[in-house]
Formats: C-alpha cells, sequence, structure tokens
C-alpha cells in the first residue's frame, strides 16, 4: 500500500504557503492515560527524502514508531505537542479534550505555520488557514508524522504511569481497553489516571461500591 506523501502540501506551496503544518492526536480511544497531539512542519523549499516507513502510527508496530521518531525530529522545520490529562477528559469531554490538544500543539509550533492539516476536524480558536483532510494520516506526510510523534510521546507517558500503578499493566496495552485491562479494573478498581468518565471505567467503579 502506498504511503503519505507531501502532495497536498505542495499543493499548498505551490497556492502561496510556506509552512504547512500537519497534526494528529493519540489516545482518544483509551480507558486511561491522557490524550495527547502533536503538530510538524516538515520543509518544502527543498527536495525531502521522506523517512522509510513512514505510515499512520496505527499501522506500525511500537518498534518502527519508535525508528521514525528522531528521523521525524531530525528533519522537520518544526514540531510541538500537548496534552490533555485524563481528569481534564472526564470534566470537558472526549471531543473538547482532541480538540484542545491539537489546537495547543499547532499553537506551541515555532515558527508559526500559515495553514494547517487536520485529520478530519475543524479546530476553533486557531488564527491560521487550515484544510481538513478525510484519512489525512494516511494521505499526508505531515498528519502521518505528527501521529507518530503522538504516539510515541503518550507511549512514553503511559511507561511512566505503569512505575506508579504497575498492577495495571499500562506498559503492555497502553491505557487501551484490552481484556487484560479491563481484568485489572475488575480486580483493583480504577487509579487516578483512568478516565472516569469513560463507560467502561464507570461501570466497574460502580461495581466495586
Amino acid at each position: 500500500m502506498k504511503g503519505p506523501t507531501l502532495a497536498a502540501e505542495k499543493w499548498a506551496y505551490r497556492l502561496g504557503f510556506r509552512r504547512v503544518a500537519g497534526v494528529d492526536e493519540a489516545g482518544r480511544g483509551a480507558l486511561a492515560g491522557p490524550l495527547v497531539a502533536a503538530a510538524v512542519i516538515l520543509p518544502l523549499r527543498k527536495h525531502l527524502d521522506l523517512p522509510e516507513g513512514l505510515a499512520d502510527s496505527k499501522r506500525l508496530s511500537p518498534a518502527q514508531r519508535r525508528r521514525l521518531f528522531p528521523r521525524i525530529i531530525e528533519i522537520a522545520e518544526a514540531w510541538s505537542y500537548a496534552c490533555v490529562p485524563p481528569w481534564e477528559i472526564d470534566a470537558h469531554g472526549l471531543q473538547e479534550a482532541n480538540l484542545t490538544a491539537m489546537r495547543e500543539a499547532v499553537l506551541a509550533l515555532n515558527p508559526r505555520p500559515d495553514l494547517v492539516l487536520v485529520d478530519y476536524y475543524r479546530l476553533r480558536g486557531l488564527g491560521h488557514p487550515q484544510w481538513c483532510l478525510v484519512h489525512g494520516d494516511s494521505h499526508s506526510a505531515s498528519v502521518a508524522a505528527a501521529s507518530v510523534l503522538a504516539k510515541v510521546i503518550r507511549d512514553g507517558l503511559m511507561l511512566t504511569w505503569w512505575t506508579r500503578y504497575p498492577d495495571y499493566g499500562f506498559d503492555h496495552h497502553k491505557g487501551y481497553g484490552t481484556p487484560g485491562h479491563i481484568r485489572r479494573i475488575a480486580e483493583n478498581g480504577p487509579a487516578p489516571c483512568h478516565r472516569a468518565s469513560f463507560q467502561g471505567v464507570m461501570q466497574m467503579s460502580m461495581d466495586m461500591e
């Protein structure tokens, strides 16, 4: 399968946009841990050899993502990330947390982009033109690069939670709702990093009472 390209970015460059950022998130469907978004500006003024194997992070193994991470950092003109912790997801809802993380990641870029490529969503309060791409992480190299950075950063944060709460196996499932993770919640109750507003966690909390 053909991987993501710079076609959208180069089209934008021909239209006069000089810095084009891609943004994507990781952790949206997890039961525990933060939602992390990353934004990446790839250089367009010269020929750029994209990292071999670059793809939507969901199609890559953890080892492949870790190998790509330093290469993306090396070639990027700018990159940034933002996190929304689980208690803010509970307070404001997943959709708002998702948009907040992506918006903050873009606003943290230095230099700022002229255009933002967003995977599916339209971001409020961004202050930059944006193009919403369907399956952007499969087609746009900038969005795919952002998806890899977000995933690797989030995996690292989940390892930190694992050192604090080793009984939940965050080192294996990274907070997603695997059978083993659900069994651990049923046995131990939710940890502080669990998203209490999510139905599965909420139900197991009620069952523990």
